[in-house]
């Protein structure tokens, strides 16, 4: 792991009872290629990479109680946080406070990963993870990857994350004033944001009515895909995809 100069939106995450009950569909149908993973207390988490680097987390409780296990209860499964690289978690924090967010959660102890947290409450229906990375510890563990499958299939490019937001003034200021993406105008009245040096996007809907948060992970393929209508049965999220 290394410092980053810029902020970059690293990875979408989802929580899930069991990170091994998406391998047929991450890594079988769509070409995930297991990157990394550890147990960290009352979760374990594994990322699949995709073509070009786009990324997806897994979380998955571990033992009696956590942060995942209510999330679960609450909600099932489905996307949990964004994560963002910052190149200073103080100075992320701070544009975020002067916007008037509250910061959840801030731990400085591991100087490989520093992270904080804005509330979904805040941020647009959504956990957003600021993390500032540092030089990797050479007596770390070894990681442990989420699965693989037999003879996979080429990977598909993960394009980003679609959202829904009731403002754009709200959307502007989350996406572009504290998290620094660059924004263009999207098909009829969306919002992208864009960050240099990242491999996804984030496209914001401005719907004043409907509720906030995440809408679908959007993907892009050479091959036609085999995607359910409505939200996966064990991810408990919506994948779209654009054949190119």
């Amino acid at each position: 792991m290394s410092r980053v100069d810029r902020v970059l939106f690293d990875h979408i995450a989802i929580g899930v009872p069991g990170i091994a009950d998406t391998t047929p569909f991450l890594a079988g149908v769509l070409g995930g290629v297991p990157d990394s993973g550890y147990p960290s207390g009352p979760f374990t988490w594994g990322t699949y990479r995709f073509d070009g680097g786009g990324c997806i987390e897994l979380i998955e409780p571990v033992g009696p109680s956590g942060f995942v296990h209510r999330f679960l209860a609450e909600r099932g499964p489905g996307i949990h946080h964004v994560t963002f690289k910052v190149p200073s978690l103080d100075e992320a924090c701070a544009r975020a406070e002067a916007e008037g967010y509250g910061i959840v959660s801030r731990d400085d102890s591991d100087p490989e990963w520093k992270e904080a947290f804005l509330h979904p409450k805040q941020a647009l229906g959504i956990v957003v993870q600021f993390a500032e990375p540092g030089p990797a510890d050479e007596a770390s563990l070894p990681p442990t990857p989420p699965p693989a499958v037999p003879a996979p299939p080429s990977p598909v490019t993960l394009r980003g994350l679609r959202m829904r937001c009731q403002s754009r003034e709200r959307a502007m200021t989350q996406w572009r004033g504290v998290l620094q993406g660059e924004m263009t105008e999207g098909p009829r009245g969306s919002l992208h944001f864009r960050w240099p040096g990242s491999f996804m996007r984030l496209a914001v809907e401005i719907d004043p009515v409907q509720n906030e948060g995440p809408l679908a992970i959007e993907l892009r393929s050479p091959r036609r895909l085999t995607l359910p209508s409505g939200a996966h049965p064990v991810l408990g999220t919506v994948f779209t995809a654009e054949e190119v």
